[in-house]
């Protein structure tokens, strides 16, 4: 009999935490979520207060049927996906599905897949979060409720296939608000003046000095008129100060940020983004992809002071704990960092 059976939902990530765990532990995979809702009919009663009826995906009977005999043969189940909704209700299918008994099931959760932190979810493991899977739950049913209500609404009314959706239809809706307010909106041109002026030092060195006038001009003429005006005019360097810029370091990744950057500098997508994100997590490299904090655990501080004072000197260390502003922040993990710095 196998001692323990984890199960998460990737091979990727299964196989990485795998090597942290060794032998005694067997790491599985479940692909994902194994049920939706039925696809043939509604999948919901209105009656029963939105009661859900879920099905085995036809795709997943075969990954379900083995892991319920690896689960018979297992002493201790580990539930290990993700901490958040999805990764919550995943756990929670699973545990109906396979039918696994209270007193041998585990819920384990970990925002980095590191050997130190894989070992520490192991020693605290918790109970299934019932306020999340409700959450994810009641995302789906909405999900099926405006796109099964909504969408043949559109195909008679503006253009087949069509759809709606509890996202997108607000995403629409903001977009078509957003273009409205450009084609209502009436520009109005100004012109500013700026000028470069070439300064010498003590050794004849020249250095250029750019001032910008602090008027703006309606006009194009007005602002040629007052051009003209300057040529005659004579020009005085009172004085140079020179003084140390400062710069504040940005905040850490969250998922948007990520997002955002990887999108000015290297042209991806959000879905190109997040695959790669996806791939670097489940292989160990960063935290949990999906954030909305931009707080650092007491390590990552402690680990990012040492290795700077290693390379550079205490000089160069100053730490920053950085709050989110955003209202309504879930914060349920770390922001996005490496899990190393060698």
């Amino acid at each position: 009999m196998q001692e323990n059976l984890v199960i998460v939902e990737s091979p990727a990530k299964a196989k990485t935490i795998e090597k942290f765990l060794g032998k005694g532990y067997l790491v599985t995979s479940s692909m994902g979520h194994v049920r939706d809702l039925e696809k043939k009919e509604f999948g919901i009663n209105l009656e029963d207060n939105f009661q859900p009826n879920y099905v085995v995906s036809p795709d997943k009977k075969k990954i379900v049927a083995e892991l319920r005999k690896q689960a018979k043969n297992a002493e201790l189940v580990w539930l290990a996906t993700d901490e958040d909704r999805e990764g919550e209700a995943i756990a929670w299918h699973l545990k109906e599905v396979l039918k696994l008994k209270k007193d041998n099931t585990k819920r384990i959760v970990f925002h980095e897949i590191t050997k130190e932190a894989i070992q520490n979810a192991i020693k605290k493991p918790r109970n299934i979060d019932d306020n999340l899977v409700n959450a994810q739950q009641a995302r789906r049913i909405l999900d099926r409720i405006v796109g099964f209500k909504v969408s043949p609404v559109l195909w008679k009314k503006v253009q087949p296939s069509l759809s709606a959706g509890r996202v997108q239809s607000v995403a629409v809706r903001l977009i078509v608000e957003r273009e409205r307010e450009i084609i209502n909106f009436t520009s109005k041109s100004s012109f500013k003046v700026v000028a470069n002026f070439f300064v010498a030092d003590k050794n004849g060195k020249q250095s250029v000095l750019k001032a910008e006038l602090s008027k703006r001009f309606e006009q194009k003429s007005a602002a040629y008129e007052f051009l003209e005006k300057c040529k005659s005019a004579k020009f005085t360097v009172a004085n140079v100060v020179k003084k140390p810029g400062k710069r504040s370091p940005s905040q850490p990744f969250t998922t948007s940020t990520l997002q955002q950057e990887a999108s000015r500098k290297l042209g991806f997508s959000v879905s190109q983004t997040m695959a790669v994100a996806q791939r670097l997590y489940e292989a160990g490299n960063i935290t949990y992809m999906r954030t909305d904090s931009v707080n650092l655990s007491n390590l990552a501080l402690n680990t990012a002071k040492k290795k700077i004072t290693e390379l550079h000197g205490e000089q160069y260390v100053k730490t920053r704990k950085y709050k989110t502003k955003a209202k309504g922040a879930q914060e349920a993990h770390e922001a996005i960092r490496p899990t190393y710095l060698d």
